[in-house]
């Protein structure tokens, strides 16, 4: 009797450790993403803005006139469950305005077009629940009782390139204005995605673009002190690729 249970015992747990392992590969069904994303652009540079004595952490900065938009392309392959690296490609503007801010007088504007390339890497800290079930992985449980399961948290950074096209007003430009150019970027931020379905997710992404570059508005400030900063705030759409057997994205 004693042998029969122990032989019982020993079936149940190697039968657990095999349906762990096998639900822990099922990420690997899937490991190419593709992810559009689209969001407001905030820029920080020269022109615009209220001095630091009134400006507590830059938050008087942040408003509708210096307020333009980007879209967002991204190839994502997933190294681990919880690493991923992407391939992005961001278009959009950057806007910087003295109408509101520390410098109305001088009356500078400046309108930016970007195109940005970069790879990314990303760190998934808080990872879902949801997505090496067996019963989401067929599309069955989706729905509320999935909510709290299916949330992810990540944070990423990496190095891109940056091609910048200015365009100012009359008075920026009788400075003698940079028109454009190319420099590098570093991206850091924060996102969290929503495992939606076995085939789509649904999120946000926060990230900050630190420029090597001081004239993304055509302009420096003698009293400058840093370089150009922009951040993108990006509502995210993404499709998951089956895994091929040659390791490579499956289309059908």
């Amino acid at each position: 009797m004693k042998r029969s249970g122990l032989i019982f015992f020993l079936f149940c747990f190697f039968f657990s450790l095999a349906e762990n392992e096998s639900q822990a590969q099922l990420w690997r069904m899937k490991r190419y993403e593709a992810v559009a994303g689209l969001g407001p652009a905030l820029f920080f540079g020269d022109v615009g803005g209220f001095s630091k004595t009134k400006n507590i952490l830059g938050l008087r900065d942040m408003s509708f006139l210096q307020t333009r938009f980007d879209l967002n392309l991204n190839f994502k392959y997933r190294i681990t469950q919880d690493i991923n690296i992407r391939l992005s490609l961001s278009y959009g503007f950057l806007h910087a305005t003295d109408k509101r801010g520390s410098n109305e007088a001088r009356g500078y504007e400046a309108s930016t077009s970007i195109f940005e390339p970069a790879l990314i890497g990303e760190y998934y800290f808080i990872k879902n629940k949801a997505e090496n079930s067996y019963l989401f992985s067929s599309g069955e449980g989706n729905g509320f009782q999935w909510l709290f399961k299916s949330l992810d948290f990540y944070v990423f950074t990496g190095i891109g390139g940056l091609n910048y096209s200015v365009k100012g007003n009359d008075a920026l430009v009788n400075t003698g204005i940079e028109s454009g150019g190319f420099t590098a970027v570093i991206p850091v931020g924060v996102g969290s995605t929503l495992i939606y379905s076995p085939d789509f997710n649904f999120g946000v992404e926060f990230g900050g673009r630190y420029s090597f570059s001081d004239n993304l508005d055509g302009y420096t400030s003698q009293y400058s002190s840093s370089n150009d900063v922009y951040y993108f705030f990006n509502f995210t759409v993404t499709y998951k690729l089956k895994t091929g057997a040659n390791g490579l994205p499956s289309f059908r």
